[in-house]
């Protein structure tokens, strides 16, 4: 037990301090690591949003998608599965990314901030601490997207080629590529050392399955802390790594912090709708990406939903900036907020149904 609380502090604390390590290396300030922005950028490096400032083919994704497959592949772990409930999975991969965009960043990059000194991540941290509470009391009801099953193999490889694809796209740099001139998707650590990372950290993570939803929902649901230490080593080797590496640029406060704002009601909500989306898909953008390496295609549908979501966040102007949230973004996250309650509601009006009728099987 006490082997395995190190080994996911361990894991942690490596994407903390690799984290602070990008950002030395010209990745964002306080976006050493964040799989939503990463997948925003990539969205826009393919044209399917016209954002200037945010289109780069990010090595990292990649990196965590192979890195997990080739340890999957190992460890004998690579299983080819989904056919869970595509739709509605889609539908909250969408709305996920719609609330990390207007908060400015993922699960992951929440705490990357935190350990930089924003308090505007505190903010961020308490919605997404009350989404996942909501969730999970989704899943006290018997909430449930359905059993993943076995499919046929080839489909499991789909994430780990569109990987390689990005790798080979990203490193000819094709006309129809976008790349920022200027802003966020214009800083960047240099490409194979960025790849590098991400193969490390998946490889990693699909041996630990830390996961910022779950560590959160695990204390809720059994008391039990241990993916929790998981993200306390990402925060305390983030902010070691900050002091060392960054520290002319660490400050503590909740004005003039980089690529975030401080309007605290959209932070939170928009962090409130991202727990819930990430409790009801089994994970948080980082463990989807992980399991995407692994074969299973319910996550693969949950990164296209992220990366739709992606791109209709900027085609519409509802991302938020540093100078604060549009009016179309408030108003996504509250109609988000509303159909991720419903999806919930009617999967617990499933079960119920099915309970009445007697025989019912509770499904992974």
């Amino acid at each position: 037990m006490r082997d395995s609380k190190i080994k996911i502090i361990a894991s942690g604390g490596l994407v903390g301090i690799l984290a602070a390590i990008l950002v030395k290396l010209g990745n964002p300030a306080n976006m050493g690591v964040c799989v939503a922005c990463f997948f925003r950028d990539i969205t826009g490096a393919l044209g399917l949003h016209r954002a200037s400032v945010v289109q780069y083919i990010r090595p990292e994704i990649p990196g965590f998608i192979l890195g997990a497959f080739i340890m999957a592949k190992i460890k004998g772990e690579f299983k080819s599965r989904g056919g869970s409930a595509p739709i509605l999975r889609f539908i909250l991969a969408f709305f996920l990314m719609i609330g990390a965009l207007v908060f400015l960043g993922c699960p992951l990059r929440m705490i990357l901030r935190l350990a930089n000194g924003d308090l505007n991540a505190v903010v961020g941290l308490l919605g997404y601490i009350v989404g996942i509470w909501i969730g999970t009391q989704f899943l006290k009801k018997g909430f449930t997207l359905g059993r993943s099953v076995k499919q046929p193999e080839i489909g499991g490889y789909t994430m780990p080629v569109f990987a390689i694809i990005l790798i080979i796209l990203l490193l000819s740099a094709p006309s129809f590529i976008l790349f920022s001139e200027k802003g966020p998707g214009s800083m960047h650590a240099p490409v194979f050392i960025s790849l590098g990372i991400g193969l490390l950290i998946g490889a990693v993570l699909q041996r630990t399955r830390l996961c910022t939803a779950g560590g959160i929902r695990d204390v809720i649901l059994i008391r039990d802390f241990h993916l929790l230490s998981g993200l306390i080593g990402i925060f305390l080797f983030a902010l070691l790594g900050n002091l060392i590496f960054n520290y002319s640029a660490f400050q503590i406060g909740f004005a003039n912090q980089p690529i975030a704002h401080n309007d605290f009601v959209w932070n939170f909500l928009g962090m409130t709708l991202t727990g819930l989306c990430a409790v009801l898909l089994g994970g948080c953008p980082l463990r989807q990406t992980i399991l995407a390496g692994e074969g299973d295609q319910d996550a693969a549908i949950t990164i296209l939903g992220l990366m739709a979501g992606a791109a209709f966040a900027h085609n519409f102007s509802l991302a938020a900036s540093p100078k604060g949230v549009p009016y179309n973004g408030k108003i996504a996250v509250i109609i988000g907020l509303i159909i991720v309650v419903i999806i919930g509601f009617s999967k617990v009006l499933d079960f119920v149904r099915k309970e009445n009728k007697g025989g019912v099987q509770i499904e992974a």
